[in-house]
């Protein structure tokens, strides 16, 4: 609990990943990839309770045994490629109000496929959304200009090439371009009200915790050995 409002943490982990099959329970530094969420969620206090939404039963039980509830499963319909995180949050919080006769006034979400964030990470992001009353606080990381939209390109199956946008045409030194952010995901917060009514992640009032320290996004097999590299310090 955070200034009287009661916070949901919502870890989702279904079993259908690609990249590498049952990425969510795939081992990082020895302990599975959920479990680091579990370790990270004991050193915050303010969150009231943490469930995982999943539709695979090895994964729950991973899942608990990190110190994260497995009280619903995902249903089939939530467990595709093109579901919304939003709509996976909607599902979890309403079941487990409905499974507990509870209620909660934030959701957090913590993707097991960002295994570099610490504690003071979640709580930047629950505290700006309830002191500063944000529909919904996201953690970002600055994009670095090589990459900028401005710079990007497409190209078609012929080999012709455009700019993806525009604007790049007038681009000519990098001074020009405006600082950008990507999402990192290691932290979301969204209150019920944007999550419920507004069916959205992201509300008309929605800021950004910037985060300058190395974030890695899991989705192969170099991407676990790139974070075991920072998790050693090389």
């Amino acid at each position: 609990m955070l200034q009287s409002k009661r916070i949901l943490a919502v870890v989702p982990a279904r079993g259908g990943s690609k990249g590498v099959r049952l990425k969510n329970i795939h081992p990082l530094a020895g302990i599975p990839l959920i479990a680091h969420v579990g370790k990270v969620l004991g050193a915050v206090p303010a969150v009231d309770r943490a469930v995982v939404s999943t539709d695979n039963d090895t994964i729950a039980a991973e899942a608990e045994a990190a110190g994260i509830a497995a009280p619903f499963r995902r249903p089939e319909s939530l467990s595709g490629d093109l579901i919304s995180d939003q709509q996976v949050l909607h599902h979890a919080l309403t079941a487990v109000e409905r499974l507990e006769g509870s209620h909660y006034d934030i959701v957090l979400m913590l993707q097991p496929t960002s295994p570099l964030r610490r504690p003071e990470h979640i709580m930047a992001v629950l505290e700006k959304l309830v002191s500063e009353s944000w529909d919904a606080v996201w953690t970002v990381s600055p994009t670095d200009l090589k990459h900028h939209p401005l710079k990007q390109l497409t190209v078609a199956e012929d080999g012709a090439m455009e700019y993806f946008d525009e604007r790049g045409s007038s681009v000519i030194a990098r001074q020009q371009l405006a600082p950008v952010y990507h999402r990192n995901g290691a932290a979301y917060a969204v209150t019920r009200d944007c999550l419920l009514r507004r069916q959205t992640l992201k509300g008309p009032r929605t800021a950004a915790v910037v985060l300058s320290e190395p974030m890695v996004s899991i989705d192969t097999l170099d991407d676990f050995a790139l974070v075991e590299r920072h998790l050693r310090g090389a």
